[in-house]
């Protein structure tokens, strides 16, 4: 299946949700690897809705689907995860968060599904840049792969697992992108300008623009982003506005080279992995991933 972009905020189209038992079925068969993102339900500012994180992903894998399809990989959507880890915005209304080792647990048991499905290639995405959300995914995968025959990898940029303290040789990783270190000045990490730019280049009918257009440039640096990252009560103290950057600042042209940029080097990323000799079935005691281990 080739999917079109998304109607509106509908997060089901162009995904596996759309699809019957025989069209999985046949697509796992066929060899189709999965793409997944994992976002949350957060506040982004005046402007921008709370499932940002949500719509910025999905309409990645829209692009990255159809790149894969032009080099001969046949790839599903799985729906989003949305019910994500959220500490930095944790103080705000609206910005959800379930425990880590219950998302954990969740992945694991939905990704031994797919693999029984017979998908042997799942792709996770994260929309969101919460460290601990992040490195929940990356546990949820490495359990994974521990419990199931797939090769499940969580497809993330250099910087950010730097920064969340993983190594960027560990094979649960599919990286891509270069590895450069973030640009001098102000800083812009949620709802400013980058982020404004891609929401207003796949949703914009979700931009608040009047809103928008009048915000100031927040003008934070490293050091108020350190007590930020502390989250909670300490980041809505530095953003009370609920965003970090410039969104007065952004455009969708913008945000359409930012969003094609990604799905380029992602799709090449996941294309390299798929070249690579498969990995090897797991102990047979692994095979049943719903029960409790001992």
């Amino acid at each position: 299946m080739t999917s079109g972009e998304a109607k509106g905020g509908d997060v089901f189209a162009g995904t596996l949700a759309e699809l019957t038992w025989y069209e999985v079925d046949h697509a796992a068969r066929s060899g189709a690897v999965l793409l997944w993102a994992f976002g949350v339900i957060e506040q982004h500012g005046p402007h921008l809705p709370t499932g940002t994180d949500v719509y910025v992903p999905s309409a990645r894998l829209r692009a990255v689907q159809a790149l894969l399809a032009e080099r001969g990989v046949q790839a599903l959507i799985m729906p989003p995860y949305y019910w994500g880890v959220n500490v930095v915005s944790g103080s705000f209304p609206a910005s959800y968060s379930v425990r880590p080792e219950l998302m954990r647990e969740v992945m694991v048991d939905l990704l031994a599904g797919m693999a029984r499905d017979g998908f042997r290639h799942v792709f996770c995405f994260s929309g969101h840049g919460d460290a601990l959300h992040n490195r929940t995914i990356h546990d949820g995968v490495r359990a994974a792969r521990d419990r199931t025959p797939a090769d499940t990898s969580f497809v993330t940029e250099p910087a950010l697992a730097r920064r969340i303290g993983l190594d960027l040789d560990d094979p649960s990783l599919t990286l891509y992108g270069p590895d450069e270190p973030p640009p001098p000045g102000p800083a812009d990490v949620h709802a400013g300008r980058w982020e404004t730019s891609l929401m207003m280049h796949s949703h914009p009918e979700l931009v608040r623009e009047e809103v928008r257009a009048r915000l100031e440039p927040s003008g934070l640096g490293a050091s108020d982003l350190a007590i930020w990252r502390q989250g909670f009560d300490a980041a809505r103290r530095v953003t009370p506005d609920g965003y970090f950057g410039d969104p007065a600042a952004a455009g969708a042209g913008e945000g359409h080279r930012l969003h094609a940029l990604a799905a380029e080097q992602a799709a090449d990323a996941i294309a390299l992995r798929l070249r690579r000799p498969p990995r090897l079935r797991p102990p047979a005691q692994t095979a049943h991933p719903s029960r409790t281990e001992e």
